[in-house]
């Protein structure tokens, strides 16, 4: 990676591992790294794709997810969404731009055992207005919907952590989903879960090892004209939910604006040694274009 000073380094864990500790969750404000050596887990095919509930089912799905997330096998990935049925193919027409919850599965074994395990939520759960679960490559699943969201759109988010989520926090999520500004506006709640909780909450930068998911708002729309109301609404979603969240969220989906308070939030108890790192490796404060962790005095 390139310093701000414009020298090159490495970053591992047997050189510079203290830049490499702050790099893992601190993003951008270290440096500009030119080039990634990281590890995978193997993936092929997965049984997975999207349930989606009308809205109105959405507390029973919420409460349903509250209780599968707390013991997830690692195998199976699975995220929650409120969102609006795009109003285009391939969503049948006759949901187009109903509110729903959505439930995006991915079991990474053998097909036959995620297809019972997907088949054991189908029995738990209300009858979907769409079911799309079935075998499909990793890679698909990964960019099912990449064109119903293209470049140059509208775009205002808040996050948060989320350990708990009980009904009354439910009521507020599904309450502001029935006030969608557009149609591809909504709420995901993404598993917080595996390995990340395996690890000390000091392992990295990154510090929400406690935490269950990492939620994002957002406000979507291609008119700017559009843009006060997206802003308006995530930001009265957000008040709403965040009293019964962790104080901190992921990063990048903070906006701008939000202040120091919120990113100092956002690395909690890890905040104090990345302002000392960033001293360190750029003690000028150059990398400021971010969620910015200003330079220890």
């Amino acid at each position: 990676m390139v310093l701000a000073d414009g020298s090159f380094v490495t970053a591992s864990e047997t050189e510079n591992a203290d830049l490499l500790w702050a790099l893992r969750g601190g993003g951008g404000n270290f440096g500009v790294v030119t080039s990634f050596l990281f590890r995978t887990n193997p993936a092929s095919m997965v049984y997975g794709g999207p349930i989606v509930f009308d809205l109105a089912d959405a507390p029973a799905v919420m409460k349903w997810y509250r209780q599968f997330q707390a013991n997830a096998p690692e195998e199976f990935y699975m995220f929650l969404g409120l969102q609006v049925v795009p109003p285009a193919d391939p969503f049948p027409k006759e949901h187009w731009s109903k509110k729903m919850c959505v439930l995006l599965v991915s079991h990474n074994g053998p097909i036959s055992e995620g297809e019972k395990a997907v088949n054991a939520i189908r029995a738990a759960l209300p009858k979907p207005l769409i079911d799309w679960g079935q075998p499909m490559p990793y890679t698909v699943i990964q960019t099912l919907f990449d064109q119903l969201l293209p470049k140059g759109l509208q775009w205002y988010w808040k996050g948060d952590f989320v350990k708990d989520l009980p009904d009354a926090a439910i009521d507020a999520h599904v309450a502001h989903a029935a006030r969608f500004p557009s149609v591809l506006s909504g709420m995901h709640l993404y598993p917080v879960d595996g390995a990340v909780h395996r690890q000390n909450k000091d392992a990295a930068a990154w510090g929400y090892r406690d935490a269950i998911w990492s939620m994002v708002i957002f406000g979507v729309d291609p008119d700017p004209a559009t843009a006060p109301a997206l802003k308006q609404w995530a930001q009265a979603y957000w008040a709403a939910v965040h009293p019964f969240n962790l104080p901190g969220a992921y990063a990048n989906f903070m906006m701008d604006d939000e202040g120091e308070a919120r990113v100092k939030a956002a690395y909690g108890a890890n905040y104090d040694r990345l302002a000392s790192l960033k001293r360190k490796y750029d003690p000028a404060n150059l990398f400021h274009v971010n969620q910015n962790i200003r330079p220890a005095a």
